[in-house]
């Protein structure tokens, strides 16, 4: 079988861009700042273990051999605080009895600090076996991960659809956002089963996740240590909820400097306000995430305006399909000599050109993660001054080494012409 992936790009402002659905109305004042004190991340890997994983189409490998390769390389570079676990289905019950297939899964290691020796050891001992209770382990996995306010987050790697419903673990996955837990479900295909396709998909969104279909065992390890890397980022700079303001800047909500998280519609723009003091510089990144089927091409706007309206400074990042998240960012320095000179109110205005793919659904709105920051603002002018001064003069050399070497060859042809005619 061949499988298409979603190539993660290596320039990736890097975040998290598969959030929960934020709901609520704008906050009337200023959004506290991040939590330095955030309870680490909880991550735990649900492997799919069941009969179908012996296939051998991963790559020159068979399926359940590519995960354990990527397993235990994610195992060796977890990092830092993350706490990680690891739960299995479809591991010890190779007979034909559904009742009992459809309990089959366990928690091979629990979620903490993890013992890597300990993991890789009972990774090495697994042998492709029965059925494939998703949603059952599912709902297993976020009891492993516990209540508490920090991130949770689920990673699904299975080759095939949940052979045991009901319970759909679509419907589980929507009970699961539903619940309050700040559980996020990223989903990895090892099949282009379009069933398989649609369901993992289907779970993803329903809880904010990603759904990528792998190759090999080098893309999947790239993916799982991706994904867990980003839910150290989230928790090293936690984002509070905010809601933008459809409708303007005068209904935006005021954000200090912090990491946010919104939803934006297909094609929406949303507004928010900063305070900058004079002589500050605001720095600025929008990202939108793709956490569902979008058409190929698309981008991203993050623009500034003064409260007249006036534009200060925007940028725009275009994607063609091959990323999971699309960013944009500025900086705009406000300084000024004038010593009486009063607090600025620069609205930011995200927009974004996703569009949905047929037959998938628009609701809730794009994950956006909005990152706002004040520093000292730099002399950035002389700093430009200095660069283009240097480009000048070193145009200025190539155009004098130019003209040199033509008159040189030009003297250098007429001498040789001279030499032959006096020969002959």
């Amino acid at each position: 079988m061949t499988i298409k992936m979603r190539k993660v790009g290596a320039g990736l402002i890097g975040l998290l861009t598969t959030l929960a659905v934020v709901g609520g109305s704008a906050p009337s004042a200023m959004a506290d700042e991040t939590n330095s004190t955030a309870p680490p991340p909880k991550v735990e890997l649900i492997l799919d273990v069941s009969g179908s994983m012996k296939a051998n189409d991963a790559g020159g490998m068979t399926r359940i051999d590519a995960a354990k390769k990527a397993f235990n390389e994610v195992v060796d570079g977890v990092p830092e605080p993350a706490d990680f676990g690891v739960r299995v289905l479809g591991a010890t019950y190779p007979g034909n009895d559904k009742a009992k297939g459809c309990v089959d899964t366990q928690q091979l290691a629990p979620v903490g600090r993890p013992n890597k020796v300990v993991i890789k050891n009972e990774i090495a001992k697994l042998q492709p076996t029965g059925w494939t209770p998703i949603a059952l382990s599912l709902r297993e996995a976020a009891k492993d991960l516990g209540t508490g306010t920090g991130t949770r987050r689920i990673v699904l790697i299975t080759d095939g659809e949940e052979t045991c419903a009901p319970p759909d673990p679509c419907d589980v996955a929507r009970e699961l956002a539903a619940s309050g837990l700040n559980l996020v479900v990223d989903t990895l295909g090892l099949v282009p089963d379009e069933n398989t396709r649609r369901q993992l998909s289907c779970i993803a969104e329903a809880t904010g996740g990603t759904y990528t279909s792998v190759l090999n065992a080098d893309e999947l390890s790239q993916k799982v240590q991706q994904i867990v890397k980003r839910a150290v980022r989230e928790v090293d700079e936690t984002p509070a909820p905010v809601k933008g303001s459809p409708n303007g800047c005068q209904d935006a909500p005021l954000l200090a400097p912090g990491v946010y998280s919104d939803r934006e519609e297909f094609g929406q723009h949303l507004w928010y306000k900063v305070p900058v003091k004079p002589n500050q510089e605001l720095r600025a990144t929008a990202t939108v995430g793709a956490d569902r089927k979008v058409a190929r091409d698309y981008d991203v706007t993050v623009t500034a305006f003064g409260e007249d309206g006036r534009e200060l400074v925007g940028n725009a990042g275009a994607g063609n399909g091959r990323t999971d998240v699309q960013s944009a960012g500025f900086r705009y320095p406000y300084k000024t000599d004038n010593d009486h000179a009063k607090t600025k109110t620069v609205c930011l205005v995200v927009t974004n050109a996703f569009a949905a793919q047929p037959n998938v659904a628009t609701k809730p709105g794009l994950p956006l993660e909005l990152t706002v920051d004040l520093v000292k603002a730099t002399d950035s002018k002389a700093a430009n001054v200095h660069g283009l001064g240097r480009g000048w003069v070193f145009l200025g050399v190539l155009a004098g080494f130019g003209l040199i070497s033509g008159l040189l060859a030009g003297w250098l042809r007429r001498a040789f012409k001279a030499l032959g005619k006096a020969m002959s």
